[in-house]
């Protein structure tokens, strides 16, 4: 949110102005008791009528010069005061001169004769006039202000989150905007997008990997774009715990989500696929590259040409054997050869088939690495059209905490798909 000065003016020059010009006429008259502290004194009541009058004329100037005049007399109250702080305020800010209207309507918010009904629109007023004028701690005073006196809006609380980040208080906007994200999930309602931006923004800006990943995986779970998908999964990719397998599983949610955006990380899922016995995913992921364009340079095209040759001879002869190998893996007590074959199976897109051997697998036991067996179970179903039962599998993944992140995601992608 960026407000502009015409949005800026609207708040003073409505209910401020309405509310200013409405209050004067009743309390111009003067005080005879002197113990009437809301009124007008006797001797500053002519040169404020006046003030008043050529306000209602449009006379900003004219009316500015009389205030100055009444607030110079020596025999002014603090009523006095506080009616030319209002008056000021109202004629600086028809006069686009906020930073001046600020300062009054703060000392008229401030001075303790300010009506209670006035006050939200003041508040709000002199918090939009501070962010307009860059001055954001005093924005933030009064966004808070208004916050807390239960009168504040979306746009007013966008304000204040705004005010904490471009004042560069990183921490102070987390710790602004990341119990309103917590309360939001908590009561099934969704984030405000631009919570979710300052709080990301003010994590990337204070280095916090750990915050980034929480953030992200807030924004893909409720505004689920291709850019966000490729931050937080480029994450994932790039740690350092990374080892061939579990980048595979990465760059397939990568692919999954369409968030490869470089040549190369094509090029790795395919050798990837090849080296872990599945050929015919890695012919399936260079065709795809290939159908959209992404080897522009020609040495990556030719390179990338002769590695989708070799995978479609792999793949031609893994196919030829397949029906053999899911013979001996059915005949096998454990379950490894049946996960190996389902693996086979999701990589030529044979989804039933991968889903009913890496089950089977699963069923036997015996499975070296279970919890990657049911992530690819989970995606073979999901794959195949079985949200439902993919999302329970995503569920059951256990025991290795990267592929239980990954897991998540998954589940996360087959609840949106």
């Amino acid at each position: 949110m960026n407000p502009k000065s015409k949005a800026v003016a609207a708040l003073v020059t409505g209910a401020v102005l309405a509310g200013a010009l409405g209050f004067m006429p009743a309390n111009l008259a003067h005080a005879d008791d002197k113990s009437d502290k809301n009124k007008v004194s006797k001797d500053l009541a002519k040169p404020l009528k006046a003030a008043s009058d050529l306000l209602n004329q449009k006379k900003y100037a004219d009316a500015l010069a009389k205030l100055k005049e009444a607030e110079g007399n020596p025999k002014k109250t603090p009523f006095d005061q506080h009616y030319i702080n209002e008056m000021e305020g109202v004629a600086y800010a028809r006069t686009n001169n906020y930073a001046e209207a600020a300062k009054a309507f703060e000392a008229e918010i401030n001075d303790g004769f300010m009506e209670e009904k006035d006050l939200p629109s003041r508040v709000k007023a002199v918090a939009q006039m501070n962010y307009q004028l860059k001055n954001y701690d005093k924005a933030v005073e009064f966004g808070n202000r208004a916050i807390k006196g239960g009168y504040a809006d979306e746009e007013m609380r966008t304000l204040v989150g705004q005010s904490y980040y471009l004042k560069g208080d990183w921490k102070g906007t987390l710790k602004f905007e990341e119990p309103e994200i917590e309360t939001a999930i908590k009561n099934g309602q969704t984030p405000k997008l631009e919570a979710l931006q300052l709080a990301l923004s003010s994590c990337l800006k204070l280095n916090d990997n750990d915050c980034q990943t929480k953030q992200l995986e807030h924004l893909v779970a409720y505004y689920p774009k291709t850019e966000y998908w490729q931050q937080l999964l480029y994450s994932l990719y790039t740690a350092p715990n990374q080892n061939d397998k579990s980048t595979l599983q990465v760059l397939r949610l990568m692919s999954e989500v369409d968030a490869i955006n470089r040549p190369e990380d094509y090029t790795e899922m395919a050798q990837l696929a090849i080296e872990q016995g599945s050929p015919g995913e890695a012919q399936h992921v260079l065709e795809k590259a290939f159908s959209k364009n992404v080897f522009t340079d020609q040495r990556l095209k030719d390179k990338n040409t002769r590695l989708l040759e070799s995978a479609k001879k792999a793949a031609a002869a893994d196919l030829a054997t397949l029906p053999k190998v899911a013979q001996d893996a059915d005949a096998a007590s454990t379950g490894d050869k049946d996960v190996g074959v389902g693996l086979a199976y999701l990589g030529y897109q044979q989804y039933d088939k991968a889903t009913d051997a890496l089950s089977k697998g699963l069923s036997k036991g015996g499975v070296r690495n279970e919890g990657e067996a049911r992530l690819l179970l989970g995606i073979a179903q999901l794959k195949g059209g079985h949200k439902d039962d993919a999302v329970k599998s995503f569920k059951a993944v256990k025991g290795d905490a990267n592929l239980q992140r990954l897991a998540d995601l998954w589940g996360l992608h087959a609840k949106q798909a």
